[in-house]
């Protein structure tokens, strides 16, 4: 008997290796993936041509009946600046500028972004970031193939020079991202996040979802572009910290 079933764990255990490298070989590399998104949303000379970005948008919070607005200001390489306004609640500041990484509220105040925390925000600041992946990332590998919405994608690990992996799902049919996921840092320590991007439009040039749905420490938001302003004038003084992180700063 033994003669007999050996022979066949071992054919199983061989059939079960050669299927799993086959699987391997047939996800594509991770840059593969990623060059591909740069190219159906635009292709590279599209990323170079835009230099500064306004984007315009409504903010909803379903669950709790909550609207609200949000700007954002965007200029090569890594100036940022966006508001949050919700009547009732107030308005959240947040800028990168010259490496700092700030954020102000009603709630919490001036606050300066430190450790992971900044590093998120600053490859987040980085304008036309799909196009420098190379340069945010230090890894990148193909982890597998998931279905988010209905939507088969690849399944790819970024790792960046700083801090925690981020993941990402790209659609095997259309290229496009579809989710991102990550452990975001916070004042409230490490949250498990998730950003789901839908319904894709030409902005300047270049297809960006125009609804995100973000979810995290229970909460769920959604984000719709109302308007994207490309390659206009940005005023310098858009970009400058508030008095009260200058503040900080000088302690």
């Amino acid at each position: 008997m033994k003669l007999i079933y050996a022979p066949l764990l071992f054919l199983c255990a061989a059939s079960a290796a050669v299927s799993a490298q086959a699987a391997d070989e047939a996800l594509p590399a991770a840059e593969t993936i990623l060059d591909r998104f740069i190219e159906v949303t635009g292709g590279k000379t599209a990323y170079e041509k835009r230099k500064t970005e306004v984007v315009t948008g409504a903010v909803e919070f379903a669950a709790a009946g909550i609207k609200g607005s949000v700007v954002s200001y965007a200029e090569e390489p890594s100036k940022y600046y966006s508001a949050l306004d919700i009547p009732g609640v107030g308005k959240v500041e947040m800028g990168v500028n010259n490496g700092v990484a700030w954020e102000m509220s009603a709630l919490m105040g001036a606050r300066i972004k430190t450790g992971e925390e900044r590093n998120q925000a600053l490859r987040e600041a980085r304008m036309n970031a799909p196009y420098h992946w190379r340069e945010l990332y230090s890894k990148a590998d193909t982890a597998g193939v998931e279905t988010v919405n209905g939507d088969e994608c690849f399944r790819v690990v970024l790792t960046p020079k700083e801090g925690k992996p981020e993941t990402m799902f790209f659609s095997k049919k259309s290229g496009l991202m579809r989710k991102t996921a990550m452990v975001a840092s916070s004042p409230m320590g490490d949250v498990p996040a998730e950003i789901l991007a839908d319904d894709y439009k030409d902005f300047g040039g270049l297809l960006a979802p125009a609804k995100t749905t973000q979810k995290a420490a229970g909460q769920e938001f959604t984000v719709t572009v109302e308007s994207v302003k490309v390659n206009e004038a940005i005023p310098p003084d858009r970009f400058a910290m508030p008095d009260e992180v200058k503040a900080l700063l000088k302690k």
